[in-house]
């Protein structure tokens, strides 16, 4: 089989991360704790077919998997279903997966790649639709409602039904950004009501935002008490129908560094389908859909052999 050595690179890896921290994540307490399919190939199966295979459906990836890998993996199970459920009840894996990625990948970044601004380190955030239903379906969609609701998404001028996933990234020179807070939200959610519980732990930073995260009482707290800065374009006073030459400048500014968050967002959408979710039937596998797709975006930036 072809690709074999990316199937090997991905089932070490796993291992690895399992062995040190992700089995705390996934004990169970009954006498199948250790089960033939293991955990670790379960979750590898799914990574590999999403990096390497481009398959973006369960379905999809288990039919690959059963006609392709049966000789790698011998002990899988037999049925779609099977291989459904023990994914989805890997769950809790996927965010702590993300974080080992993450510092696997600031490991071997120069600090001189960073960018800076007047000497703090720079960041950038911005949030985008995980997609369950939209339009019509959009008002009678039910599934993971812990987890979903309906809401509004301006930049595609969408109504839709499922979550907003949020990302807080360091900012890097000629590079997507590398994320350092990845978080979920219901999609009615105000962005800036996610993020200051995270911001008011966070220090000496200057954080590039859009128009929707100012709030100026805010700002000058963090800015009083982390000095932390929060950047944002210059929003329009009521009435005016044209920034200022200076205002326009600095908006300007602030968005070409905020910019490679959204071709951050493009790069996610177009390697794993994460945006999509349509096909999710339970709140087990809307975490898996985020954070699972999301790992396997983290382990592409990685690794240079995908």
């Amino acid at each position: 089989m072809k690709n074999i050595d990316k199937l090997i690179v991905i089932y070490f890896h796993i291992c690895r991360c399992y062995d040190t921290d992700l089995i705390a994540h996934c004990q169970r307490m009954s006498n199948n704790y250790q089960p033939d399919f293991t955990d670790q190939e379960v979750i590898t199966i799914f990574l590999y077919c999403l990096i390497v295979e481009k398959k973006r459906q369960i379905k999809d990836i288990y039919e690959f998997a059963d006609n392709y890998l049966r000789p790698w993996f011998p002990d899988m199970v037999e049925s779609y279903e099977g291989f459904l459920t023990r994914l989805n009840n890997l769950h809790g894996v996927f965010p702590p997966l993300c974080w080992l990625l993450i510092e696997a990948k600031l490991e071997v970044i120069h600090p001189e790649k960073l960018r800076l601004y007047q000497g703090l380190i720079a960041s950038v955030v911005d949030s985008m639709p995980i997609i369950l239903a939209k339009g019509p379906r959009s008002f009678g969609a039910k599934v993971a409602p812990e987890q979903c609701n309906k809401g509004y998404c301006a930049t595609k001028k969408l109504h839709y039904y499922g979550l907003k996933l949020h990302v807080m990234g360091f900012s890097i020179f000629n590079k997507l950004p590398l994320p350092e807070y990845i978080g979920i939200s219901p999609a009615s959610n105000n962005d800036l009501t996610v993020f200051k519980p995270f911001w008011e732990s966070v220090h000496d930073r200057a954080i590039f935002a859009d128009k929707i995260y100012a709030n100026q009482a805010f700002e000058q707290w963090l800015l009083e008490n982390n000095n932390v800065q929060i950047l944002t374009p210059v929003k329009k006073k009521k009435g005016q129908k044209v920034l200022e030459f200076m205002d326009k400048i600095y908006s300007r500014a602030v968005s070409q560094v905020r910019q490679p968050i959204e071709a951050f967002f493009n790069w996610i959408i177009e390697k794993v389908g994460i945006q999509n979710a349509s096909k999710v039937r339970s709140e087990k596998g809307l975490l898996v859909h985020v954070f699972g797709r999301f790992a396997a975006a983290l382990m592409i930036m990685t690794f240079d052999v995908f």
